[in-house]
C-alpha cells in the first residue's frame, strides 16, 4: 500500500471522519487487520476561521503549503486536504510540493457523471457556493448547477460553523436540510453534492429525495482507492 498524507484540521470532526472512512474501507477491501499508511497534520483551525480579504487567505496558504511540505518530507506520496472549502487554495498547495493532491470536486463530478446526472445543485460553505473554484470542476464534467440561493447560503454557515464543527447536532439542522433539498428538488436538481464533510451529521445521505452525493465519502473512496494502488493520480 502507497503512504497518503492528510492535511487536516478545518475541525477536528471532519479530521477524525476522513481517519475513520478511509481506514474502514482499507480494512474492507484488503484484510480484517489492515489499516492505511497515512500520515495526518491536523491543525489548528483557529488560524482558519472566518477568511475574508485576500490577506487572510494568503495567510491560509502559507499554513495548508507549510503542511503539505512537512507531510511530504515526512514519506507522503499523495496528499489529500480534507476539506472542501479549503480547496480554494488547491493550486498553492499544488505547487509546494512535488507530489499529487486528489482534488474532492474532480472526484465527485466524476462520480454524477458516471451515475448519469446532468444538474445538482451545491451545498457546503459560502465559498464553496458562491464562488468559481468548486464549481467550475464540477462544470468541467458536464454538470449543470443550480444557482446559490443566498438566504441557504447564511443559514447554512451558520449551521456549519456555529453548530456542526464544534459537534452540536440538532434537530433544526436535519429538518433545515430537508427543507433545502426538497426545494432544490423543486426547482429542477437531479442530485445534490453534499460539500462539507460536517453536513453529513444532518442529512440522511442514502435516504433523501434526491440522491445526494456527499463530497467526503467520495473522496475517502478515492484515496482509498489510491493507498490501495487501484487508481494512478499524475
Amino acid at each position: 500500500m502507497r503512504k497518503l498524507g492528510l492535511i487536516g484540521g478545518m475541525s477536528w470532526v471532519s479530521t477524525g471522519m476522513y481517519y475513520d472512512r478511509i481506514n474502514r474501507i482499507v480494512q474492507k477491501r484488503a484484510a480484517p487487520m489492515a489499516s492505511a499508511p497515512m500520515l495526518i497534520e491536523s491543525l489548528d483551525f483557529c488560524q482558519l476561521y472566518g477568511l475574508r480579504d485576500d490577506k487572510d487567505w494568503k495567510r491560509a496558504a502559507d499554513v495548508l503549503c507549510e503542511s503539505a511540505k512537512r507531510l511530504e518530507g515526512a514519506g507522503a506520496e499523495a496528499l489529500i486536504i480534507g476539506a472542501n472549502s479549503m480547496h480554494k487554495l488547491y493550486d498553492d498547495v499544488a505547487a509546494a510540493v512535488d507530489i499529487p493532491i486528489l482534488h474532492i470536486a474532480d472526484y465527485v463530478g466524476k462520480a454524477l457523471k458516471q451515475a448519469g446526472h446532468k444538474s445538482a445543485a451545491l451545498i457546503g460553505t459560502r465559498n464553496v457556493m458562491t464562488e468559481s473554484f468548486y464549481r467550475k470542476r464540477l462544470v468541467a464534467h458536464g454538470i449543470d448547477l443550480l444557482p446559490p440561493n443566498m438566504a441557504n447560503v447564511e443559514m447554512l454557515d451558520k449551521i456549519i460553523y456555529e453548530e456542526l464543527m464544534v459537534g452540536k447536532v440538532t434537530r433544526d439542522a436535519e429538518r433545515a436540510m430537508k427543507t433545502i433539498i426538497t426545494n432544490k428538488s423543486q426547482e429542477g436538481a437531479e442530485a445534490i453534492v453534499l460539500a462539507s464533510t460536517e453536513l453529513a451529521l444532518v442529512v440522511d445521505v442514502d435516504a433523501n429525495v434526491l440522491p445526494v452525493f456527499d463530497s467526503t465519502r467520495i473522496h475517502c473512496r478515492a484515496a482509498a482507492d489510491w493507498v490501495l494502488e487501484e487508481e494512478a493520480v499524475n
